[in-house]
């Protein structure tokens, strides 16, 4: 991330990994430190503003493809606006982060690692919400047995890979860390790189 005098002029930050990796709890955690600090922050998630960018989704690749190509345009637009803005989607292609990164001057990916046991339990654990409940198990009973679950598309760490960017500017290893253990590293990254 190249050097920046204000944490509000223009920034964009994307938390990445896997389904249950961490990466909501982390960076809404983050969004909300930045936002006592007095920055300009926004918070965007995928799983909010794929709603709003499709009302019905199908959760195709196509779809998905449209989805997170709007999803770095709208961080594009609000990081060109003097924002900092915190982007929380799994992306799980590096092509869908290497275009925030195009079009974001100031664009960092924080990729959250667990493995994909640690991402299963955890999203076990998740509520019903934005995101369909228990969604590894449904995966993987719909590979073993066929069953169909409206709703499910593919499951990235099941049906599709997560591509990991090497050059993702800081991972944070997240199958040991406590949430706050997480937050500080990405708050010291964003601190260092301020």
């Amino acid at each position: 991330m190249s050097k920046n005098p204000s944490l509000s002029a223009g920034r964009a930050v994307w938390f990445t990994g896997l389904p249950g990796s961490g990466k909501s709890s982390i960076s809404k955690k983050v969004y909300k430190r930045l936002k006592e600090k007095g920055a300009g922050a926004v918070y965007l998630q995928m799983d909010e503003r794929r709603k709003v960018y499709f009302p019905n989704p199908a959760y195709t690749p196509e779809e998905r493809k449209q989805a997170y190509t709007l999803f770095a345009r709208e961080g594009a637009e609000l990081a060109g606006q003097g924002k900092f803005v915190i982007m929380d989607g799994t992306a799980p292609l590096k092509k869908m982060r290497d275009e925030a990164r195009m079009l974001i001057n100031n664009f960092a990916e924080i990729h959250i690692a667990c493995s994909l046991e640690t991402a299963m339990e955890r999203e076990g654990n998740r509520p019903e919400g934005l995101v369909m409940a228990d969604l590894y198990a449904k995966a993987l009973e719909r590979q073993k047995t066929g069953k169909e679950f409206p709703g499910l598309g593919q499951v990235i760490g099941v049906d599709l890979p997560f591509e990991q960017d090497p050059d993702a500017e800081l991972t944070i290893e997240n199958d040991d860390l406590s949430l706050d253990q997480a937050v500080n590293k990405a708050m010291n990254f964003i601190a260092s790189s301020n």
